[in-house]
């Protein structure tokens, strides 16, 4: 008798510790890659379709002011550490490259004698000693799997296998996927072999088969095999990075397909991001399938902002790949409209993202949150909601917002901050504080320059409130100082040996060419005089995407009408009707500030200023076209 207690009170004792031990949820992060804020329908987007995460943001807590890095590589390293990375020292996608020696410096000791500043350099690997998110869910019981793009370290001492995954299905160097989208993928696009030797624990599927696919079949299978948990997921997604794989027949249904708000309509990111969409919904039906998904927080986000830049292809120039221009011509990958610019930069459309979590029970689900938060708060958060102590000696920059996604209350935080001290696509390196609906840039340099936003009025980033509230400025610069100090981060600093080279002279004309005029430069302006019916200034160093903004500075004594007339990079002439906008030049011997909106539709290739010089000369002080991206071409002729 008492032998039979003992054996059900040990069953007993074995049922309620299994039952225990499959309580504690299980995680999964779906990261996408290079997905901007407005690329799902959930968030905006009238051409894309994102069924399948449009039916997660149903059960989920949106976010609206979420932020990455303006690159890959920080926000993965930030995500695992909890650090910004200015602290962790990864400050650019350089993980593919080999790591630097021990003794490695952020800031160089030295420039050569031709360059005005030191420049900082990133870190090429995540650092081994970091106690990683993988390792502290590992170190409280859960199984751990890494599957995708890692672009944190190329050598095996910085492989997912030694941050703390149990299971790693990934490939090296890796700032995309493994030279092909399609298996074998140790072959280039073109079916060449690739330059990127594979290394790590991809292997080939069956010919032809979508490494998003396969992505997919790992994390179902991880599933299956964990399914008794508690389990942590990691899943970095190859889409929607180049080098632009794409299912022809998803390509050919969205090269079809118009967008009713005219924001975007690359077919190849529009095939690619189905994809995407697709295994995030393979991984939603894994879970129902095994009974878990109410047992499952999922967090979906992205590792940097649109991409706005790459593949735009010159007027009568032919892109790198075929394909491309084949199905998606002289278009960037995406758009990111309202936001300002994109992946690369630290305006809006480069840093910010989606994110979405869900935990059935203790997230509500079709919610919206406003808190500002980055990838440094997904580690304290997480182990907040799991009730995992903190690892004693790895410093968190990120604060926990479980309470936000619970409900409980909002986010109280002084400021969060961005650092890139890098070039990018439009000017040097920088940092942001967001305070509130504030955001103050500083751009690196000798002097530094700074622009200040509200963002609450002005999401796109179109008016500098600089000059406006200089107290509001200093008050955020003071916090971009303390953040610098207190992060040891490196930015540019002037080079001791730095000695100037003297200047060539520059003609300030170079890019327009005078047609039906001659020009001629007087002090401080561009003179021009007919010689024909019809003067203009032509030009095709204007490529960027519309619409486009003329200010234009000049003065007439005799003044008339003038206008500015394009044609696009995919037209081979300029239309005998349309595509002109017109403006007035005022009789008089004042200069004249002249505004124009060019409302060009995709990439501009050719502007032709039309100025009244054909009864007198017509006098230019200054040409200045920009767009709300950040992109501009100046021409200036006023003496220094």
């Amino acid at each position: 008798m008492i032998h039979r207690c003992y054996l059900v009170f040990l069953f007993l004792f074995l049922l309620l510790g299994v039952q225990s031990h499959s309580a504690q949820p299980n995680v999964v992060l779906f990261l996408a890659d290079d997905m901007g804020w407005m690329d799902s329908s959930v968030y905006g987007s009238t051409y894309y379709e994102t069924p399948n995460i449009d039916r997660f943001a149903k059960r989920a807590m949106r976010f609206t002011n979420a932020y990455a890095q303006p690159l890959c590589s920080p926000t993965r390293a930030s995500l695992l550490t909890g650090q910004y990375s200015a602290r962790h020292g990864i400050t650019s996608a350089t993980g593919h490259i080999a790591p630097q020696a021990a003794d490695f410096s952020a800031l160089p000791k030295s420039a050569p004698p031709n360059a005005p500043m030191l420049l900082p350099q990133s870190k090429n690997y995540l650092e081994p000693s970091q106690i990683t998110l993988a390792e502290t869910l590992k170190t409280a019981g859960y199984r751990t799997a890494h599957i995708g793009k890692w672009h944190l370290g190329l050598t095996q001492p910085h492989w997912p296998e030694q941050q703390g995954f149990d299971t790693a299905f990934h490939c090296h160097p890796d700032p995309g996927p493994p030279g092909n989208y399609f298996s074998p993928y140790g072959v280039s696009m073109e079916g060449k072999p690739s330059a990127k030797t594979k290394i790590g624990t991809i292997t080939d599927g069956p010919a032809g088969e979508y490494i998003v696919d396969r992505q997919a079949a790992e994390a179902v299978k991880f599933i299956e095999a964990n399914k008794s948990g508690p389990f942590f997921l990691n899943l970095w997604c190859y889409g929607v990075h180049g080098p632009w794989g794409h299912k022809e027949e998803y390509t050919r249904y969205f090269a079809n397909k118009k967008d009713p708000s005219g924001k975007q309509g690359n077919p190849i990111m529009a095939s690619m991001l189905k994809s995407v969409d697709e295994c995030f919904g393979r991984i939603l039906d894994e879970l129902d399938k095994q009974g878990i998904a109410d047992n499952t927080i999922i967090l979906f986000t992205s590792d940097n902002g649109g991409n706005v830049h790459s593949n735009i292809v010159a007027e009568g120039k032919k892109a790198a790949n075929e394909d491309w221009q084949k199905w998606a011509g002289t278009q960037p990958p995406t758009m990111n409209t309202p936001l300002r610019d994109g992946k690369g930069t630290l305006y809006e459309g480069g840093t910010r993202v989606p994110l979405m979590w869900s935990w059935a029970g203790k997230i509500k689900p079709g919610t919206t949150a406003d808190s500002v938060v980055g990838p440094i708060d997904v580690y304290p958060t997480l182990i907040d909601l799991l009730a995992i102590t903190k690892p004693s000696g790895q410093h968190f920059d990120g604060v926990s917002y479980a309470h936000v996604l619970k409900s409980r209350g909002e986010l109280e935080r002084k400021a969060y901050f961005n650092y890139h001290p890098h070039a990018g696509a439009n000017r040097a390196g920088g940092v942001w504080v967001r305070q509130g609906d504030f955001k103050l840039l500083r751009w690196f340099g000798n002097p530094a320059t700074h622009e200040l936003y509200n963002l609450h009025d002005d999401l796109s980033e179109a008016t500098d409130l600089l000059a406006k509230m200089p107290d509001k400025v200093k008050e955020l610069d003071a916090l971009i100082d303390g953040f610098l100090k207190d992060t040891h981060a490196a930015f540019p600093q002037p080079n001791p040996a730095y000695q100037a080279q003297p200047t060539k002279a520059v003609d300030p004309t170079a890019g327009l060419v005078p047609k039906f005029c001659k020009t001629s430069l007087v002090e401080g302006a561009l003179r021009m005089e007919a010689t024909g019916r019809t003067p203009f200034l032509g030009s095709a160093q204007v490529k960027f995407s519309g619409p486009i903004h003329l200010k234009l500075r000049a003065r007439s004594t005799s003044g008339g009408a003038g206008k500015v007339q394009w044609r696009t990079a995919t037209q081979s002439e300029f239309p005998e009707d349309g595509q002109t906008t017109s403006f007035t030049l005022q009789a008089g011997a004042d200069w004249q500030k002249i505004e124009v909106e060019i409302p060009v539709t995709g990439v501009c290739g050719t502007l032709r200023l039309y100025l009244p010089a054909d009864k007198a000369p017509v006098e230019i002080q200054s040409i200045h076209f920009s767009t709300h991206k950040g992109e501009s071409k100046n021409w200036s002729f006023a003496t220094p």
